[in-house]
């Protein structure tokens, strides 16, 4: 009886601790990105998020943003980058860790860095995208 109620109890504390929740990375960041072949480059991004789905736009300026697909999984977040004809883009992939207001992480399996740093928590204005994107 008393390893029933060990079990039981074992049972209850492994379902009822929270499951981890995805970091909130809603608003606008500050980007620095640092590759080997472009050297140092800043831009801007900014992000909408409801539970896991986050949309958002990345780009040297509000008025130039390149099309993302993006996945948060915790505190993972990947972003791939959709390259237009006749625009170049610095990474096709990047995996960063979200810590609060800024996160971190590599480009393109490890050809650079990228950070980022909030800048507002608001939410990010609407960006148009230009034709053919």
């Amino acid at each position: 009886m008393l390893r029933n109620l060990v079990v039981s109890l074992g049972l209850l504390f492994a379902f009822s601790a929270p499951l981890a929740s995805a970091a909130d990375i809603t608003g606008k960041w500050d980007v620095k990105i640092v590759s080997a072949s472009d050297g140092e480059l800043h831009g801007v991004a900014g992000f909408t998020q409801n539970g896991n789905h986050v949309t958002g736009w990345l780009g040297p300026s509000e008025s130039d943003p390149i099309p993302i697909t993006l996945e948060l999984k915790g505190n993972k977040l990947t972003i791939w980058t959709h390259p237009q004809p006749g625009r170049n883009v610095v990474f096709g992939r990047c995996d960063v860790t979200v810590e609060s207001d800024k996160m971190s992480g590599t480009i393109d399996t490890d050809e650079g860095t990228i950070e980022f740093i909030r800048i507002s928590h608001d939410l990010p204005p609407a960006v148009k995208f230009k034709p053919g994107t």
